[in-house]
């Protein structure tokens, strides 16, 4: 990979990104479709995060991928969210295009297109972000009642109160305990960074979905609990990852995106 004066440039604003895969997918990505873009990793404080956006379309930055924790901060800075991004509250993809900053979310159709979401009982673990887009696509595709339940009751409160407010006709809950039971539960998604914690017990007719996921490629403790417990679909973090960024590559460059590409880097 060189980097020369022509070189268009994409980053990833998060605090910490060093574990990140996202630059090995979308830099094989680049070089499969014979674009001269390099995507890099930009560690940006919260009291920063303001200049960082600003400084996108300063420097020439095609755009960017947000990810924890500036996920709902990063929505103030926008200039224009799409409709996802709008309901959600959540962005993890800007596109910087004639010198405004455009806010975009593909977190949440990432999960609801590797999920049968219509009918389910959901319960979202975690509060931030990635919280907040994959609850309201879960909703915005036919989810039966959404459960939040967070390490912090407040935040996870405040999620289940924005949820109501879209969702009125909806079961919409904020559970107490921590870690929950999840029994009555038919779709799960882990959407706090544990890795290395189950967090609750699994059963055969759930769906699981975790977005964590180990740099080594091998399973979080929660996607191994549920492969032992036979559950009926599992989706690991580098398949949001990957259909995610897919996505995002689309929203940069307008092509369609390598998705063997990706998946093969991911898979190294």
């Amino acid at each position: 990979m060189t980097i020369g004066g022509a070189t268009r440039l994409v980053g990833l604003i998060g605090n910490p990104v060093e574990h990140s895969l996202s630059p090995l997918m979308h830099n094989a990505a680049f070089a499969a479709v014979a674009l001269d873009w390099t995507y890099v990793p930009l560690p940006v404080k919260r009291e920063r995060l303001e200049e960082a956006i600003a400084g996108l379309e300063a420097l020439g930055f095609a755009g960017a991928n947000v990810t924890i924790p500036h996920k709902t901060a990063v929505v103030g800075y926008c200039d224009e969210l799409d409709d996802v991004a709008a309901r959600a509250g959540s962005v993890n993809t800007l596109v910087v295009r004639d010198g405004r900053v455009l806010g975009s979310s593909t977190d949440g159709p990432a999960v609801v297109g590797l999920v049968e979401a219509q009918g389910a009982r959901v319960l979202v673990l975690g509060a931030g972000g990635g919280a907040q887009a994959a609850a309201t696509s879960l909703g915005d595709a036919g989810a039966e009642s959404i459960t939040v339940a967070a390490r912090d009751a407040e935040r996870a409160h405040a999620l289940a109160v924005r949820l109501r407010t879209l969702f009125p006709d909806s079961q919409i809950s904020a559970e107490g305990d921590w870690p929950p039971l999840g029994r009555e539960a038919t779709l799960i998604v882990n959407a706090t960074p544990i890795r290395d914690e189950a967090l609750i017990e699994l059963s055969p007719e759930q769906q699981v979905v975790d977005l964590a996921y180990r740099q080594d490629g091998s399973d979080s403790a929660l996607v191994a609990a549920a492969r032992q417990a036979g559950c009926e679909r599992i989706v690991d973090g580098l398949e949001v990852l990957l259909a995610q960024g897919a996505a995002s590559f689309e929203r940069w460059t307008g092509i369609e995106a390598p998705v063997p590409v990706m998946r093969a880097a991911l898979s190294r």
